[in-house]
This record gives C-alpha cells, sequence and structure tokens, in this order.
C-alpha cells in the first residue's frame, strides 16, 4: 500500500486514544508502515480530541494533510461534521456514532449543533460513502469506540487490515473484565467469531 490516512475524532472522554491505539497496532498486526499522532485540546474539558494516522510505504509524516482522509472515525455528530469539513478527500468515507456530546462551542452557544441530516447531505453532495452507527443497548457508553471499530473491521475500511488484526491489538492493549467485554462487543457488532 502506498498511503491511507485516517483522521478520528471525537469529544474528550469517548475513548479516541484508545481507538487511535488499535487502529496502529492492527495495522502494525497486518504488516503495515503505521504512523500517528493525537491532538488533546481540552479533551478533559469535552474539548475535541484527534488523532491522525498514516499507513503505507510512502507516509512520511503523522499528520494528515487537510482533505487527504481515506477515513474519517467520529464519535459523535458535531465532530462528524467537522472531520468531514476539514480531513476527508472525495471518495473518502465517514463512520460516526449518532450521539451528541455538545462539544464546547456549542455549550457555549458559539455553534449550533448538527443534524443527522447536515451530515448526510454534505456526504452526498461531495461523493462520500457514510455508515452511521448506534447501539442504545449499550450499557456503558465509553464502548461506543469499539461498535465504531467493529464497523471498521465489518466493512473492510482499512485496506489489508483484517478482523484478526484488530483482535490481536485489542489482546495488547486491554486485559480482563475490559478486554473480555470489548471483546464481546467487537465479535457481536463485526461479525466475528
Amino acid at each position: 500500500m502506498d498511503e491511507f490516512n485516517a483522521y478520528l475524532i471525537g469529544v474528550g472522554g469517548q475513548g479516541i486514544g484508545l481507538l487511535s491505539e488499535i487502529l496502529i497496532r492492527a495495522a502494525d498486526h497486518a504488516g503495515l508502515r503505521v504512523k500517528g499522532v493525537d491532538t488533546h485540546g481540552l479533551a478533559q474539558r469535552g474539548g475535541t480530541v484527534i488523532s491522525h494516522l498514516r499507513m503505507g510505504d510512502r507516509v512520511s509524516s503523522p499528520m494528515v494533510p487537510r482533505g487527504k482522509a481515506d477515513l474519517v472515525v467520529a464519535l459523535e455528530q458535531n465532530e462528524a461534521l467537522r472531520g468531514v469539513n476539514t480531513a476527508l478527500g472525495r471518495g473518502g468515507v465517514l463512520v460516526y456514532y449518532d450521539t451528541v456530546w455538545q462539544p464546547l462551542g456549542v455549550r457555549l452557544g458559539k455553534t449550533e449543533p448538527v443534524e443527522e441530516e447536515q451530515i448526510r447531505e454534505l456526504c452526498q453532495r461531495k461523493g462520500l460513502r457514510l455508515y452511521k452507527v448506534h447501539a442504545p443497548e449499550l450499557s456503558e457508553p465509553r464502548m461506543q469506540n469499539i461498535v465504531v471499530l467493529a464497523t471498521v473491521s465489518k466493512h473492510g475500511l482499512i485496506p489489508n487490515v483484517l478482523d484478526l488484526h484488530y483482535r490481536r491489538a485489542m489482546e495488547d492493549l486491554l486485559t480482563g473484565e475490559m478486554l473480555t467485554k470489548n471483546m464481546a462487543l467487537f465479535d457481536l457488532k463485526s461479525g466475528g467469531n
């Protein structure tokens, strides 16, 4: 693979850091060259958290250039729209978790909350594939990142990275009950075994 760019975005406390690390390790397990960097901003106060991941033989910098992401993964509606507008390139894919955590700008009244229809219309206008994810049965909202990960795996959205690579990455990073619960959810939502 020459180059594949993924841009992860969410609100502090949603698990973007863990999701990013799982994707990096999964790409590594798949034998891909991968670079990544996180920007946390005001994460502890509900601010935007972003992870840049770049994979491939021609990648030298971890930062995804503006408008060059092949995949945007967002854990919140407002951040999904921001990710499409700032990072996603033509023909790219947006996977977002259908929830609203009201980023700081919304809470301060500086920006309007994003509606689902805005995301759908923007993706249609730009010729983007869209996967909206929602699991209302989750007892722990911090597991929304694993539901999104399962969608990435199920649809093969990162070239050459397979279900078994994501599973190995989770085994590297999680232990005990946390591993058991997250793996069960991943298997359920990805159709894995």
